[in-house]
């Protein structure tokens, strides 16, 4: 399996091959790249051109090609021979329930370590703080349940909302915050698509009909990062008490996935280092060795943004 995952995200352009060449054309000029290099193209612009030869040649080159509706994957183009990857299925559904705990604990561990070290970036005299960090670091059950009622109450106060709490069904803040995790969702599933992992083989969201539990459950060490940037606008725009959602909100939002973190060794845009942890997931499945899954914590004390 080739390594690119390419992403089309110009406003306009017209998309081709040519002499074993992925071709993007737009306003600013053409860029190419051989096709035999790319395992996925994901295509989020909103007014993009495909010629049927790239379709076909694609096709001839094991490429998925995956066509994206407000950013969240709405079509999927698969060569006939790659319509299902038979080894990576077969090893999800045979994946032991010791295995899928381990992962699970994993991704907790993670999660919580994250709102942990955004929680001190936002508010380092917090007086819940040093109990968040003794769970965050600690074993305790039902440790993702408590670090989050923790980890709302320290982010309410941050922003003058001392009786703020996270509920999905409001508006307001809460509202923004969903916007903010729908990105993240449509980044995540771009992203299992393109490496060829099922998102409704989850590890421990429950299965419901049109539902992706794998992509619920590999976005939660990532939701720090759109909660950071949702302060980051409130912080900015504090003349807004209302918190609805407008252009500007949701240009600055979805631009998160382009900040800078640290991932092991390097230094990578926040959609990088997606790809990198669901690399390592899909591995750890192939192989049934959960250590293998590398899901992100920042390596220094710096937060993205």
């Amino acid at each position: 399996m080739s390594y690119h995952i390419v992403s089309i995200n110009a406003p306009s352009c017209s998309l081709s091959c040519r002499d074993g060449q992925l071709t993007c054309r737009t306003e600013e000029g053409e860029k190419r790249l051989p096709l035999e290099d790319v395992a996925s193209i994901v295509i989020t612009s909103f007014s993009a051109s495909i010629h049927s030869h790239l379709i076909l040649e694609a096709a001839r080159n094991g490429v998925a090609l995956i066509i994206c509706n407000a950013f969240k994957p709405a079509s999927i183009v698969l060569p006939a021979n790659r319509s299902t990857d038979t080894l990576l299925t077969k090893a999800t559904l045979k994946l032991p329930n010791r295995t899928k705990e381990n992962l699970w604990q994993k991704t907790v561990d993670a999660k919580c370590l994250n709102q942990l070290l955004l929680a001190e970036r936002i508010a380092p005299k917090d007086s819940n703080l040093e109990q968040l960090r003794n769970v965050a670091l600690g074993k305790k059950q039902h440790k993702e349940a408590i670090c989050g009622k923790l980890f709302w109450q320290i982010f309410g106060r941050s922003l003058g909302c001392k009786q703020f709490t996270r509920d999905r069904a409001t508006g307001g803040l809460n509202s923004l915050l969903n916007y903010g995790y729908a990105v993240l969702l449509s980044s995540i599933l771009q992203k299992l698509f393109s490496v060829g992992l099922d998102p409704t083989f989850g590890i421990s969201h429950a299965i419901r009909e049109r539902s992706t539990p794998l992509a619920y459950d590999l976005m939660e060490p990532f939701r720090p990062c759109v909660d950071w940037r949702v302060i980051q606008w409130i912080r900015n725009n504090d003349e807004n008490s209302e918190w609805n959602i407008t252009k500007e909100f949701r240009k600055w939002v979805t631009g998160f996935p382009l900040e800078r973190v640290d991932y092991l060794q390097f230094t990578l845009e926040i959609q990088g280092v997606i790809e990198g942890v669901i690399r390592s997931f899909r591995r750890a499945v192939l192989e049934n060795k959960a250590r293998l899954y590398k899901p992100w914590t920042p390596t220094n004390t710096k937060w993205a943004g």
